[in-house]
């Protein structure tokens, strides 16, 4: 089991920092490096609002996530960075592939890449463009894989003829330091685990996820897997979820106190504990130690920890470290399953 952060990079990150210093973004993830974290982890918008999570619309800034992470390749030292996960429409995949090879060679090799399809309209409108059906959006993602994963894992030179995307006898020098850069789509429905199972790449889901429909998707993602003659063991599986850790019970409720108090106005009106803990890796110590070796029973290598009530928001450091001294508790902390890489 590996354990990685989400970074705070928006404007609504941090309770009184907005517009939030860049300098808070390379703070929080060396810090993590220093508290024993495997991986921190940025999201991929333009701009950001709350609506969705009771926040309102309000629009909220962001640092650019292959800058952020191309910064904070050389502000760490051995933490493992990562996308969770850049949006398909953003970038042309060539362009991509080249710049997933710098950062991995400023890194010397820390780099994990998540794709997806997008779902977030005004990152569309930013682009002068206009979100399309989730079918069409997935067909994109389909030609988007196939050249990134040409470009990242054969080194030849690569020509695909796309319905969406072309390129021709492309190659993408200099490599990565990384052979083969882990790469894996985010996502959940029945025709995203077929693609996955179809490309052989990692698979990513986040926030909140119950165990039983984790085992449903997983019995999904088996079958298309099947279908494809791929081996489910290879896919790599990286899951996000709220964490929230305290000492004992009366440490948890003051940390849930404090996280009501800190996160934006309207996304935890009327939440108790109780409902907090739904689908989410939050509990004591060793409540919170036991449900990760539950998800480790699962086949996930990689739990991400979102440390506040929104993806990418954070209570603080104190939380943090509180749940970087819990996990390492694991008894399979460390442990990375070296066959759950991208397949061909």
């Amino acid at each position: 089991m590996r354990i990685g952060l989400a970074l705070p990079h928006y404007d609504c990150s941090i309770a009184g920092e907005n517009p939030l210093r860049f300098e808070t973004v390379l703070h929080y993830a060396s810090e993590a490096e220093l508290l024993g974290f495997d991986s921190v982890w940025v999201s991929d918008h333009l701009t950001w609002d709350l609506e969705k999570y009771g926040g309102g619309m309000a629009r909220y800034g962001v640092f650019e996530a292959m800058a952020t992470l191309a910064a904070l390749a050389r502000s760490t030292s051995t933490v493992r960075i990562g996308s969770l996960v850049l949006c398909e429409a953003l970038r042309a995949p060539g362009l991509l592939a080249k710049a997933i090879a710098a950062i991995d060679q400023l890194s010397g090799g820390r780099l994990d890449i998540g794709v997806g399809a997008g779902w977030y309209a005004p990152d569309y409108d930013a682009i002068g463009s206009t979100m399309a059906s989730p079918g069409e959006r997935l067909a994109r993602l389909d030609d988007y894989l196939t050249i990134l994963r040409g470009l990242l894992h054969t080194g030849d030179a690569i020509t695909h003829l796309g319905r969406h995307y072309q390129v021709q006898a492309m190659t993408n020098e200099p490599r990565p330091h990384q052979p083969r850069v882990p790469l894996f789509v985010g996502g959940k429905g029945d025709r995203m685990l077929a693609l996955i199972a179809r490309h052989g790449v990692g698979w990513n889901t986040c926030w909140n996820v119950t165990f039983d429909n984790y085992r449903e998707r997983l019995s999904v993602l088996e079958r298309a897997c099947e279908a494809s003659n791929r081996d489910p063991a290879t896919i790599w599986r990286s899951l996000g979820l709220y964490t929230l850790c305290g000492d004992g019970e009366r440490d948890l409720q003051q940390r849930f106190d404090h996280m009501v108090a800190v996160s934006p106005n309207g996304v935890l009106d009327g939440m108790t504990l109780t409902e907090w803990r739904k689908g989410r890796l939050v509990g004591t110590v060793q409540q919170i130690t036991e449900q990760a070796e539950e998800w480790v029973s699962l086949g996930v290598e990689t739990i991400v920890c979102g440390v506040g009530a929104v993806p990418f928001q954070t209570t603080g450091l104190d939380d943090i470290a509180s749940i970087a001294e819990a996990l390492r508790g694991l008894a399979s902390y460390g442990a990375r399953n070296t066959n759950c890489k991208t397949e061909g």
